[in-house]
C-alpha cells in the first residue's frame, strides 16, 4: 500500500496542484456569480418608474395626480414604491 501511495504522489506534482486550485477557484467564482442576483430597488425615482412602466412624463404625472400610482416626495424628489407599481399593474390587468 505504501508503494502505491508513493507512486501516486510521484505522479502528482506541485504544478498539478496549483493548476487544480486555479481551476477549482474559477469554477467556484463562476457559480457564485450565477447564484448571486442583485435585489431590485424598493423605491424608484420618477425616471426609473417611467422607464419601468414605459410611459411618458405626462402619463406618469397623471397617474400620480389621479391617485392611480401612490408616491412619496422628499425634498423635491418623487419616489414610487416598486410594489405599488406591481400592484397597480395587477389591479388594472385586462382579460380579453
Amino acid at each position: 500500500m505504501k508503494t502505491e501511495n508513493k507512486k501516486l504522489l510521484d505522479l502528482i506534482t506541485t504544478d498539478d496542484l496549483i493548476q487544480f486550485r486555479k481551476s477549482l477557484m474559477s469554477d467556484i467564482e463562476k457559480l457564485l456569480k450565477e447564484s448571486i442576483k442583485p435585489t431590485p430597488k424598493t423605491w424608484l425615482k420618477s425616471n426609473e418608474a417611467k422607464a419601468l412602466l414605459e410611459v411618458s412624463n405626462g402619463t406618469l404625472q397623471n397617474m400620480r395626480n389621479n391617485g392611480t400610482l401612490p408616491f412619496t416626495k422628499i425634498g423635491g424628489v418623487i419616489y414610487c414604491n416598486r410594489e405599488d407599481i406591481q400592484k397597480m399593474l395587477l389591479e388594472n390587468k385586462q382579460s380579453f
